[in-house]
């Protein structure tokens, strides 16, 4: 018998006998930012000089700049003043980014502005074209560089745009936008040098990678519109490294030599802007090199350090480099099994790990104001909580900053001394705090009350559960809010499964969205398990599914089953399980393959055949479908459609372009071929998730599937 354990109950409280309020739906879908979220402090942050912070008030019109100290007067900067000093009306006060203590730029339509609160006076910065994309502003040298038609354009000030890059649609060449598909942590393809004197941006030839059809139904007649989408084993993009001096007007690209179809992650730059620092993967996806080039010449000076891995190796973050000591930085690496920070110079001596243990470092906040600690965010060893830490260089010695379990949220002031902890948790709904990077709170913001307890909803519980081999699985199970375990209930089981994502986490609904509190209020407990794969536990944790997708997730998922029959309030008999992406795959694979556990499943944007999906993410885990056929043939959907027992609903937006259309067509026609009724539904124009109104359509479309095919849950209790 498996080992289960529970560890955390009841969503806040909201089982009291006051509630009046039924929860629709529509409103779950459309209020989750609005109605039922907790009161909280809009647009906060520090100030980048002295300690004072910045927020909004409640009705968005005016901007509050608070001095820490003993009850200092606050400056109010109100909307209207300051579209007097530029003659110009805006719908809302602006999102800002304070430049010194003084000023702050922000953006309208498509000029920039600067405000100084001190003089009350402003200046149109520079005024970008429409269609310019990927803005990355510099302060240092007031200058702007952003992207059109696959191209790098830089502007300063009144001074026409310079057009860095010159390429034709027809070389199939783009510059200065993301690349590799967003993977290895790369968000962006703009970087500006430390002066803001130089410009690298990411460039990448697509002309071997193949033209992907969508189908646009609002022309007459319907059009395509294609897209580049590098299968797994395909040919894939090739990418450059270019630098832009500002002074000297000229280009050059970082003599980067291997492959062509080798990733260039991870780009940084060195604190006095003469190198930068790049991590080259190969396309295999187990070998890093960490270089060093000349930001002027290009010519690779050394390279610091290499990382292998049987499996795959996966840098998500750049050289940080120490502000007290600009001959070293900090580099994450996974090497001990965890995402844990180590020490380098410049040069790529090792001097050490910085943080261990069995524990996962998120990011890197900054410094304490003596120099001699890193703070750092991550998570505990069962991933649901995530906390600061300050961690010695010299020892590596790490002080969690807060007694508070749940997830935390941090901005660590400049100066090192101050935090913003934002945090909640299953039984904490919205508290804001300002501590100090010691652990003490040194103010608190805001303590929200509950914004659902004049409503009826159920109770969450955590639960831990063990698999085959004991490792332990976090699970969230919720409940009606007329729940009796007297009586039975039908289950929604609602899965991702996939890597880089955590569905169960101690936050303020456990991790759940507003939806699964309406379904259980139709009479139905619904359960989330995150398995083997998922994020925060580990890099065994999660590689443990590596050319074997869909199996070692089934098996956990399996284990939650188990643990669901172990419970005499469970019907097990009517089981439903839902997911979209991964959560779509895992949906199908389980009805596939274990087609007589679920009675009903509603898949969304499924990959049914994994030699259809990108190759970044794809070959990561199961590497390329000529070294790896077995485990493409055994984790395909394709060959397996006889199987299906129950109802199965299949979901897909018709302009998909992380999941291809293809994987579900595909399957459907199998599903034709071998006899077996299934259902489907399109969402026309949607790309891979439906968002907005069209939203509540479609869980509208999931749940009510759900009851019709299953039956309604147990309405004991419910009025």
């Amino acid at each position: 018998m498996r080992i289960i354990l529970c560890i955390s109950a009841l969503f806040l409280g909201f089982s009291s006998f006051c509630q009046q309020k039924e929860l629709t739906l529509e409103a779950a879908i459309l209020e989750t930012r609005t109605t039922f979220a907790p009161k909280t402090i809009r647009a906060l942050q520090w100030l980048p000089e002295r300690e004072a912070y910045s927020f909004l008030e409640e009705d968005g019109e005016t901007m509050i700049v608070q001095d820490m100290g003993d009850n200092p007067t606050p400056q109010r900067i109100v909307k209207s003043d300051v579209e007097r000093v530029f003659e110009q009306k805006f719908n809302r006060f602006p999102a800002v980014q304070w430049q010194n203590d003084s000023e702050f730029l922000f953006r309208y339509l498509q000029t920039y502005y600067v405000y100084n609160r001190s003089t009350e006076k402003g200046e149109r910065v520079f005024t970008i074209p429409e269609g310019a994309e990927n803005l990355d502003y510099r302060n240092a040298s007031k200058a702007a560089a952003y992207t059109m038609d696959g191209n790098v354009y830089v502007k300063k000030g009144a001074e026409p745009s310079v057009k860095v890059t010159k390429f034709s649609p027809e070389q199939e060449i783009r510059a200065g936008e993301a690349i590799a598909r967003y993977e290895f942590g790369i968000r962006k393809g703009l970087f500006w040098g430390p002066e803001g004197k130089q410009l690298a941006f990411y460039q990448k030839d697509e002309s071997k990678v193949a033209d992907y059809p969508l189908l646009d139904i609002t022309t007459t007649p319907g059009s395509l519109r294609t897209v580049k989408y590098p299968m797994t084993g395909q040919p894939s993009e090739s990418a450059k490294v270019g630098v832009y001096n500002l002074d000297t007007e000229k280009l050059i690209y970082l003599n980067v030599e291997g492959p062509a179809d080798q990733y260039l992650t991870n780009l940084g730059w060195g604190p006095d802007g003469k190198y930068i620092y790049l991590a080259l993967v190969h396309r295999d996806q187990n070998h890093i090199w960490l270089n060093k080039y000349d930001a002027t010449t290009g010519a690779l000076v050394k390279t610091l350090f290499e990382e292998t891995h049987d499996k795959y190796v996966e840098p998500e973050h750049a050289v940080w480099f120490l502000p007290t000591n600009k001959n070293e930085f900090l580099w994450f690496s996974e090497r001990d099994g965890y995402n844990h920070i180590y020490r380098y110079t410049a040069d790529g001596e090792l001097l050490g790990q910085v943080t261990k243990g069995k524990w996962v470092v998120e990011s890197i906040l900054g410094m304490t104001a003596s120099g001699d600690n890193i703070v750092v965010d991550g998570y505990d060893p069962s991933g649901l909580n995530k906390y600061a830490f300050s961690v010695s260089l010299k020892n590596g010695k790490a002080k969690k900053l807060s007694d508070q379990s749940g997830q935390h949220r941090y901005k660590l002031h400049s100066k090192g001394i101050l935090l913003i902890d934002q945090y909640n948790s299953l039984k904490t709904p919205n508290v804001i705090d300002i501590i100090n990077t010691r652990g003490k709170n040194v103010k608190n913001l805001i303590a929200a009350l509950n914004p659902m307890k004049e409503y009826k909803i159920g109770s969450t519980e955590l639960v831990e559960i063990q698999a085959n081999d004991g490792t332990i699985l976090q699970a969230r199970l919720i409940k009606p809010s007329f729940f009796d375990p007297q009586n039975t209930y039908p289950v929604l089981v609602y899965v991702y499964g996939g890597p880089h994502a955590q569905m169960v986490k101690n936050d303020r609904m456990g991790g759940a969205r507003m939806w699964m509190y309406e379904m259980a209020e139709r009479g139905y407990l619904v359960f989330t398990l995150d398995n083997r794969g998922s994020a925060h536990r580990g890099f065994e944790f999660e590689n443990a599914i590596h050319r074997n997708l869909g199996t070692l997730e089934i098996e956990d998922q399996l284990a939650g089953v188990d643990y669901l029959k172990s419970l005499n309030y469970v019907d097990p008999d009517r089981m439903a399980v839902h997911g979209w992406s991964y959560g779509g795959f895992m949906t199908t694979s389980l009805m596939l393959k274990k087609p007589d556990v679920f009675q009903v499943g509603v898949a969304g944007g499924p990959v049914t055949d994994w030699k259809w999906y990108e190759a970044m993410y794809g070959e990561r885990y199961m590497d390329r479908p000529e070294e790896n056929p077995k485990g493409y043939k055994e984790s395909s959907l394709l060959d397996k459609t006889a199987n299906l027992q129950g109802d199965l609903l299949l979901i897909h937006g018709t302009v998909d372009d992380v999941v291809l259309m293809q994987h579900n067509l595909a399957l459907v026609k199998s599903f034709v071929d071998a006899g077996k009724q299934v259902d489907f539904f399109p969402y026309p124009m949607h790309p891979h998730n439906v968002r907005g109104k069209d939203r509540v359509h479609l869980m509208t479309k999931v749940l009510d599937y759900i009851e019709d095919k299953m039956g309604k849950g147990n309405t004991i209790g419910k009025k």
